[in-house]
């Protein structure tokens, strides 16, 4: 069941990324994104790949370290038989003595090679985790100056257009009403002033009669 759903997991992300790229097929960006998802899922191999290999030198470290542990028993054991005049047990420790001594050996030998591959393995890792973050940095660089490239159109296209031409028409429109709301008002005030006037030069004649 669990395999069912990381396969249907799996599929559903694959799906998704191939939809982002079919909507970007024609930016390479799209394709740079795909390329870099690619080498990340190739270092993730390959590290899986390393650890297993410490796991294999792990386990020819547990089988040397018995096998040493065998030939010092065997060694003494036979030493043992030999001092007692034992000859069929020191027959026998001997055979094993050699039998452990040849596991040593070879073990050993896997050992230490498995510890120089090892080595080697890993400055190479390192350097395509270098490599990769490269990339990274590159792809970051190349968002910025995307970026910055669509910004520098949208402006030049703003400018390019009757945008602020009609912006300033609309300003002229506003301006020009709101002139005239004050030229009303001044009206209005004079008016109230003139009638004022004449009402106090009409109260002033009346009281005259």
């Amino acid at each position: 069941m669990a395999n069912l759903f990381t396969r249907m997991k799996d599929t559903i992300v694959a799906d998704f990324h191939d939809l982002l790229d079919q909507k970007e097929e024609k930016n390479p960006m799209a394709h740079l994104n795909q390329y870099i998802r690619q080498c990340e899922n190739e270092v993730k191999k390959l590290k899986q790949l390393i650890d297993k290999q410490y796991t294999i030198k792990q386990s020819y470290q547990r089988e040397l370290k018995q096998a040493k542990f065998m030939l010092e028993k065997r060694s003494r054991q036979m030493a043992l038989a030999e001092k007692m005049a034992e000859t069929t047990l020191y027959d026998e420790a001997k055979i094993e003595v050699g039998q452990y001594q040849a596991r040593v050996d070879q073990l050993t030998t896997l050992n230490d090679t498995a510890t120089t591959q090892l080595e080697e393995i890993e400055l190479k890792y390192g350097e395509m985790k270098h490599q990769l973050k490269n990339l990274y940095v590159k792809r970051l660089e190349l968002k910025g100056r995307e970026n910055i490239a669509r910004v520098h159109k949208g402006m030049n296209k703003v400018l390019q257009t009757d945008y602020f031409e009609r912006s300033n028409n609309k300003f002229a429109e506003a301006e020009d009403y709101i002139e005239r709301l004050e030229q009303a008002v001044k009206n209005d005030e004079r008016l109230h002033t003139l009638d004022a006037r004449f009402a106090e030069l009409e109260k002033r004649d009346s009281i005259s009669k």
